[in-house]
């Protein structure tokens, strides 16, 4: 767990500051106060009539407790849930698969990328997989190491280098702090990049260039393309 003390944020605000990046512009994304990722998730369920969720990430509960399907599994090192244990843990042990899956865990990039590559593992035909906090605001908001309460982490780098794939249809639907919408199914618009390093990525590049990164589609979109 995250050590969130006055002074460890502070040591890590500075940090950031004199190392990492300097860039302080702010983007202006709104997003629906009636529609949260609980939401969606619960309208692909009824949509799709499917029977098995997994959440990787599940703090307090405040997703989990709301998704009505016959089988969910909730997995968190700390509280919450069903199943206490890290993702990775979890996914080596793991022999289910599921028709939806939600990840709200670590928001580094690259566990962020490790989990929803397992979670490809074993989700199931026609299923989707959820990324929470994919669009931050500021640099704080994504910076590594944290030093804000409020905070989404790099978890869109990941998206970023996933949308490079041919084989993962993704797009980042714009609610709830940005909700990532992964399937298994051919690329149909495949991020052309010169990227070598996803992970050395700054908060200026994700800036001037979201959009495109990140492939977003309002709350109304979503609902007509899922």
């Amino acid at each position: 767990m995250e050590d969130l003390n006055f002074f460890t944020l502070l040591k890590n605000r500075i940090y950031c500051f004199l190392f990492i990046e300097r860039f302080n512009k702010k983007l202006q994304i709104d997003f629906p106060k009636n529609f949260q990722r609980w939401d969606l998730i619960q309208h692909l369920i009824d949509k799709y009539d499917y029977k098995n969720y997994l959440e990787i990430g599940c703090d307090k509960d405040q997703s989990f407790s709301k998704i009505s399907v016959d089988t969910k599994v909730g997995v968190d090192p700390i509280s919450g849930g069903n199943v206490r244990k890290t993702s990775d843990d979890f996914f080596q042990d793991n022999k289910q698969n599921f028709d939806i899956i939600f990840i709200d865990g670590l928001h580094h990039y690259e566990q962020v990328k490790k989990d929803i590559n397992n979670s490809l593992k074993f989700l199931n035909k026609n299923g989707f997989i959820l990324v929470h906090d994919c669009l931050p605001r500021t640099k704080a908001h994504q910076s590594i190491p944290r030093y804000r309460g409020s905070w989404n982490g790099d978890v869109w780098k990941a998206i970023v280098e996933l949308r490079t794939k041919e084989n993962l249809n993704i797009f980042t639907s714009q609610i709830d702090l940005g909700v990532g919408v992964i399937k298994k199914e051919m690329n149909s618009n495949i991020l052309k990049t010169n990227i070598k390093n996803f992970k050395d990525l700054k908060f200026k590049d994700y800036y001037y260039n979201y959009k495109n990164f990140m492939n977003i589609k309002s709350y109304e979109d979503t609902l007509k393309s899922v």
